[in-house]
């Protein structure tokens, strides 16, 4: 009966033989009926099948016609993703409409209660990194996720800065004659920095590196360096959840500023 197949994936295997050849064999029909060369209606979508009467869909004229294309383009695209998730989704908790609390088996579950795992996407590792479950990896992943957006942040900051408020007066190389107003804006002033300033920016660079243990465990792999800008009693009240949400906020922060810097490079 068809009461007896089950939605989603699970219905394959109830599939008998003589069905298969019947979807088979219609697929052939489809791809084999008529001609699909190049510069023939088939080539492009128009098989002739309407289930539904043109005058009931559009208008006749051309623009109506290109926007119900140009929407057919739209939804398959949608539904091309739509149908890989509910595959995904389907394999992995058993159902379309599947609660992911039912997909037990995922190494995932070991990172759930991590910073960094906000709403909408909860946690989001589309390339699979994480699905070993390897904790050390996660940890040293986060590590230089946090650099990364610290990084980002500032240079974020760095690159609109001289756009709103100008640049500093004076030297900024006095031996060679050097200006702040003499250094563009963006990725133009790479080629303005003198030698003795890629010198002291390598230099400082490593000394934030190794001026401190950033084993596992230390304080440094977390991202607590020690560097207080600001008093600690005026960003947070002491609170555990409190801390947890700037810590939180921290990390989107970064990712929305490694975003925009690589946006800004590339417009720049």
């Amino acid at each position: 009966k068809f009461a007896d197949v089950p939605n989603g994936l699970a219905a394959l295997s109830k599939v008998p033989a003589a069905g298969w050849g019947q979807i088979v064999a219609y697929m052939a029909f489809c791809e084999t009926s008529q001609s699909q060369a190049p510069g023939t209606p088939a080539a492009e979508g128009n098989f002739g099948f309407r289930g539904i009467p043109l005058s009931a869909v559009y208008d006749g004229s051309a623009e109506a016609r290109k926007n119900k294309l140009n929407a057919e383009l739209a939804n398959g695209r949608l539904a091309m993703m739509a149908i890989i998730g509910m595959f995904f989704q389907d394999g992995l908790t058993g159902s379309a409409w599947g609660d992911w609390a039912l997909y037990t088996a995922s190494p995932l579950r070991a990172f759930e209660s991590e910073l960094g795992v906000q709403a909408p996407v909860g946690f989001w590792d589309p390339a699979g990194f994480a699905k070993d479950g390897d904790a050390t990896k996660f940890k040293r992943r986060r590590q230089t996720e946090i650099k990364h957006g610290r990084i980002s942040m500032l240079a974020a900051m760095g690159y609109m800065t001289p756009e709103i408020v100008g640049k500093f007066p004076g030297y900024l190389s006095p031996s060679n004659g050097l200006k702040f107003s003499d250094v563009p804006n963006g990725l133009a002033a790479l080629s303005k920095v003198p030698a003795a300033g890629w010198g002291q920016i390598v230099a400082y660079m490593a000394f934030c590196e190794t001026s401190q243990s950033q084993a596992p465990g230390t304080p440094a792999a977390e991202g607590n360096f020690g560097f207080r800008g600001i008093p600690l009693s005026a960003v947070y009240d002491g609170s555990a959840e409190a801390r947890k949400n700037k810590l939180n906020a921290e990390l989107a922060n970064g990712r929305l500023a490694m975003m925009a810097i690589i946006g800004m490079f590339f417009q720049d």
